[in-house]
């Protein structure tokens, strides 16, 4: 199934940065790293009789199966960053994420409280943040990692100017 399905007609996405991939990888990595640790070290114990560890007719699929797992999950990531797009509309800001699972949020002006800009080590040393529309429902998952930082505070400045005059009934 092409992902145009789900697209509302005419729109043009604006794309997060590039360099949220070189994040993501180096999160991913760091992440499957303290995973094959946690995973490793009483496997090791085990070999050494020091703890108890299943068989190696079991250890080697269930390795294999988490190195692949990990394998496929950062050779996706390009992708997953590449799916990531926002689209403002006079009425609403449309936001997209997903590959496989796609979501297309529409989250009107007129109900923004408040938009929220992140931005921890990793991010603010490659340049970018993540905008977070904070709404009177805490269900929803509006946000753009990502962005560019001048482009969050960009869309912080706009998006909130925007919610007030909805507010505001201008």
């Amino acid at each position: 199934m092409r992902s145009e399905a789900i697209d509302p007609v005419g729109v043009e996405w604006t794309r997060v940065d590039e360099k949220y991939i070189t994040v993501r990888f180096i999160t991913g990595i760091l992440t499957w790293f303290f995973i094959f640790v946690v995973i490793g070290v009483p496997m090791t114990l085990g070999w050494v009789n020091v703890w108890w560890s299943p068989p190696l007719w079991v250890q080697i699929p269930g390795i294999s199966a988490l190195v692949l797992w990990a394998v496929v999950d950062l050779a996706l990531i390009p992708r997953q960053v590449r799916a990531i797009g926002y689209h403002e509309r006079e009425d609403d800001l449309l936001i997209r994420k997903g590959l496989l699972w796609q979501q297309v949020v529409a989250v009107p002006y007129g109900r923004l409280q408040y938009v929220d800009i992140e931005a921890g080590p990793l991010m603010r040393r490659f340049g970018l943040c993540q905008v977070q529309l904070k709404t009177a429902s805490a269900s929803t998952d509006a946000t753009i990692p990502g962005a560019v930082r001048s482009e969050g505070a960009r869309l912080r400045d706009e998006l909130s100017a925007r919610g007030q005059a909805r507010l505001a009934g201008l």
